[in-house]
């Protein structure tokens, strides 16, 4: 059974971003969730079903629903990393269609910042990584500079067309006055930020932000009644095909290739038809694997497509357009705020960064180490 149009996103917020020392996962969420419930137009008693994500060996789902008083009738916490929100949209969908639940939040907050519980250059010690750990891979960031280099070795990829594309986001970001980083940035500071793992360096990495974020999606009733334009889910695909690098089949290729292709069967629409594209950047190489595996571009041609300012203002393919994960912030998991950014584009409420006539708009998360990917498309009446 398809999902189109099973469900709308109708209201959508962030909390504070970038340093929050006063305060905690929780109040971030709720700071969240009362400002997108507050954009559709709804109250929390009119919360029917819940989603979260967090940290392993933790019980999210239950801590925040205890916090906010808030008993659903459906919940779900998949946690498969930074692409888990884009699981949870095709979740609610599927839930609001079998009539489990009418009005959903989806939910993160992180306050890794702050309290400097997360480091993206890290070795781990448990065993899932045991092929990786003890020759002293750092994850995330030495896996996804395996998946660069490879690229590099086998299609001739660059690092200046990876600092094209930070350079780029970063144009974005100084349009968006809620972004970490608004400050001017040249390819040449990009390449001498220092190396993180080679072919990687600093500014290739996403940034280290504290915030959380909500997304209201409710049943296509509720959201004919509501103020605002709904936003609908048009298609989506989801997939996992690892958990450790080392396990990768091939380094060149995502779980986007089928995730997106079952979203673009789904929606009835092509690549050409699209508006805005908000596609995860943890790191540079992770949105020009995305574009490949998408069908964007070919393999081997993302260096290309992503270079010359081409994904920029102005650009003739507008790419995250807030600034995305390298720019406007990055609490741990980011892929909640590729939905904010692409309901705000798509009803119109970005002000400079404003694209013209916005009506289809792709998301697409990443989580793990190139493991799992959802890719979303939206769109409005």
């Amino acid at each position: 059974m398809s999902l189109k149009r099973a469900c709308a996103i109708a209201g959508v917020a962030e909390s504070r971003l970038g340093v929050v020392p006063d305060s905690t996962v929780l109040t971030l969420q709720a700071e969240a969730m009362v400002a997108a419930l507050a954009d559709a137009g709804l109250q929390k008693s009119d919360v029917d079903g819940l989603f979260v994500s967090g940290p392993w060996g933790r019980l999210p789902g239950l801590q925040i629903a205890e916090y906010l008083g808030i008993q659903p009738s459906y919940s779900d916490s998949t946690m498969v990393g930074g692409a888990s929100f884009e699981f949870h949209l095709g979740h609610a969908a599927a839930a609001i269609q079998a009539g489990l639940c009418k009005v959903a939040v989806i939910l993160y907050g992180s306050t890794q910042r702050s309290r400097a519980d997360k480091y993206i250059f890290q070795i781990r010690d448990d065993l899932g990584y045991q092929y990786e750990a003890p020759f002293g891979l750092p994850t995330p960031v030495g896996s996804y500079a395996l998946a660069a280099s490879r690229h590099f070795a086998e299609y001739g990829t660059t690092s200046e067309q990876l600092a094209d594309l930070a350079v780029s986001t970063r144009e974005w970001a100084r349009m968006n006055p809620k972004a970490y980083r608004r400050e001017p940035l040249t390819r040449e500071e990009v390449l001498t930020s220092g190396p993180i793992a080679t072919p990687l360096n600093r500014l290739d990495c996403c940034l280290f932000t504290d915030g959380g974020a909500a997304a209201v999606v409710v049943s296509p009733d509720i959201a004919k009644t509501l103020d605002k334009p709904p936003v609908w889910l048009l298609g989506q695909g989801e997939s996992v095909s690892h958990a450790q690098i080392s396990e990768m089949r091939d380094l060149t290729i995502t779980p986007a290739a089928c995730s997106g292709a079952r979203a673009f069967e789904m929606a009835g629409v092509t690549h050409a038809d699209l508006d805005v594209v908000e596609i995860y950047d943890s790191f540079t190489i992770t949105v020009l694997l995305t574009l490949e595996s998408l069908g964007f571009c070919k393999p081997g041609e993302g260096g290309a497509f992503i270079s010359g300012g081409r994904t920029g203002p102005g650009g003739e393919f507008p790419l995250n357009t807030n600034g995305g994960g390298l720019s406007y912030c990055h609490p741990g998991q980011y892929g909640i705020f590729l939905i904010i950014e692409a309901v705000r584009q798509l009803r119109g409420e970005c002000g400079d960064r404003q694209l013209a006539d916005a009506a289809l708009a792709l998301i697409s998360g990443t989580g793990g180490v190139l493991s799992s990917n959802s890719t979303c498309i939206l769109g409005v009446e």
